[in-house]
């Protein structure tokens, strides 16, 4: 068979869409990858994928939506694939649509975090909804990645068959590993008794990284590295006020790593895994922390709360308040037996739900592939 995987941006394709790409080509399908074109997508060209890069847009304007819409239509109309697999709000509601209108015989779906299930005016969540609704419409498998989003399209009419598959990652790249510990904290300067709180996600509003900053002036024992950047596509707040402020007071215990492709090694170096997100999908970041063996400081929201079990592999505390964060991070920068015993519980939960090879081979298994 022939399958078109289509995303927003380039930063989507490599992170999340890659692995099934891998999965579905080793099952014999050929696999063509659609994104806006970006440097992370000379990743899966290296590795021998036909990457196409139509005009793309995070954004609600009609004209870059309409644009996009009809580069879709061209290429589907083109390849004729056999099934296009659809992924991210806006991203997925314009290729279903191509889709539709090319007579593409099989249409997918995944939903990574409905726009309706975030904050903001109640036009925008209620039209994220009629858009959901609508796209539901031209879809014949229809997935989430969290369970509770899949029974919010159940509930609300999106798909009565909306199933959830969840997300995952390698536990042969993500695992302890005592020399990538000793080598990064010596590179980055972290003494052996420092308590290392890392986080790993866009530098945006609502991954909550004013609340971690100022958690963190109240963890005196603790150190943060800061993994990610901003990326060209995203919009709200600029953070940069913020970390200056953080960084006059915590000096030498935020160290800002940016963009990173080693991660893995990153996390194997630290102590305690944090991502105080204002909502989430199901996120990869946490999946990779608990393979590693870290125990995660997360908010109750969507997706970290079907991840995290409170007390056994991590804690969750309440979005966009930085009190209750800075107690978590110091209830466990203080006890390192606690952190040692909740990472191997987390770990030892990653390796039975969040699996890459098993998500994958589940995923693929419900298309039809």
């Amino acid at each position: 068979m022939k399958v078109i995987q289509v995303t927003n941006v380039d930063f989507a394709l490599r992170h999340f869409l890659l692995p099934l790409m891998r999965g579905a080509r080793l099952r014999g399908h050929e696999v063509i990858g659609a994104a806006a074109e970006g440097p992370l997508l000379e990743v899966p060209r290296a590795e021998g994928f036909r990457i196409v890069a139509p005009p793309m847009a995070r954004s609600l304007n009609p004209l870059a939506q309409w644009r996009a819409y009809r580069a879709l239509l061209a290429l589907f109309r083109v390849e004729k694939p056999d099934l296009v697999h659809a992924h991210m709000p806006i991203s997925g509601l314009i290729a279903r649509a191509a889709a539709k209108r090319a007579g593409v015989p099989r249409i997918a779906y995944t939903c990574h975090g409905f726009l309706f299930n975030q904050p903001g005016p109640l036009w925008r969540r209620g039209l994220s909804l009629a858009l959901e609704w609508l796209g539901g419409r031209m879809t014949d498998r229809f997935f989430t990645v969290s369970a509770e989003e899949a029974q919010d399209a159940r509930r609300l009419h999106i798909h009565a068959q909306a199933t959830a598959v969840l997300n995952g990652r390698d536990p042969a790249v993500f695992h302890p590993d005592a020399d990538a510990r000793a080598a990064l904290r010596a590179e980055f300067g972290a003494a052996e008794d420092d308590c290392v709180v890392v986080v790993v996600s866009r530098l945006v509003r609502h991954k909550g990284h004013p609340e971690l900053l100022r958690a963190m002036e109240r963890v005196p024992g603790a150190v943060l590295w800061v993994v990610g950047e901003r990326l060209p596509s995203d919009h709200g707040e600029d953070l940069e006020p913020h970390f200056a402020r953080a960084e006059a007071m915590l000096g030498r215990r935020l160290v800002r790593l940016g963009y990173r492709h080693d991660v893995a090694r990153i996390l194997a170096a630290a102590d305690v895994f944090a991502l105080p997100s204002h909502f989430e999908g199901l996120p990869m970041s946490i999946i990779e922390a608990m393979l590693t063996g870290l125990p995660v400081v997360a908010t109750d929201v969507r997706g970290p709360r079907e991840q995290v079990v409170p007390e056994a592999t991590g804690l969750l505390v309440p979005p966009a308040e930085d009190g209750p964060l800075a107690e978590a991070l110091a209830r466990l920068a203080g006890d390192p037996a606690l952190r040692l015993r909740m990472g191997e519980a987390g770990r030892a939960r990653a390796l039975d739900l969040f699996d890459e090879s098993r998500v994958v081979g589940r995923t693929l298994d419900l298309l039809g592939l």
